[in-house]
């Protein structure tokens, strides 16, 4: 399996006579990009990282990051793996005293933690180039 680094491009509203639905957008840096379907608050939380907003109150991805902090819990990157029936599937990798551990997310969770923690993002390459 091959991981490529991306980028987050943006937050976008999705409109069709039929809703209106934020989705983000992930880059390689090449004319590639990845679409991915998200809920407001995750679009909210995404796009105030991105723009590094620091709000009066934690939400809830910065809370989870300030904890693993006080554990000594490192987040090391988000990778985006697979995708089944047209959703998205991820992990987010920690590691605390040299252990690694996997722990299974949305990608719109891990994106938004990915941005706070200031840890790359990567892309399956298959996820890539179907996109």
């Amino acid at each position: 399996m091959t991981q490529v680094r991306c980028e987050v491009k943006g937050v976008f509203m999705a409109t069709s006579e039929a809703a209106t639905v934020p989705l983000v957008v992930l880059s390689d840096g090449s004319d590639r990009l990845l679409p991915i379907f998200i809920g407001i608050w995750e679009a909210v939380s995404i796009n105030s990282a991105r723009n590094r907003e620091v709000l009066p109150r934690p939400f809830t991805h910065d809370l989870f990051l300030d904890l693993c902090g006080k554990f000594s819990i490192s987040l090391r990157f988000l990778q985006i793996d697979s995708i089944q029936d047209g959703i998205y599937y991820a992990q987010l990798v920690f590691v605390n005293n040299k252990h690694e551990e996997y722990l299974d997310c949305r990608p719109s969770d891990g994106i938004a933690l990915a941005l706070r923690g200031d840890v790359p993002i990567f892309v399956e390459e298959s996820i890539l180039a179907s996109a």
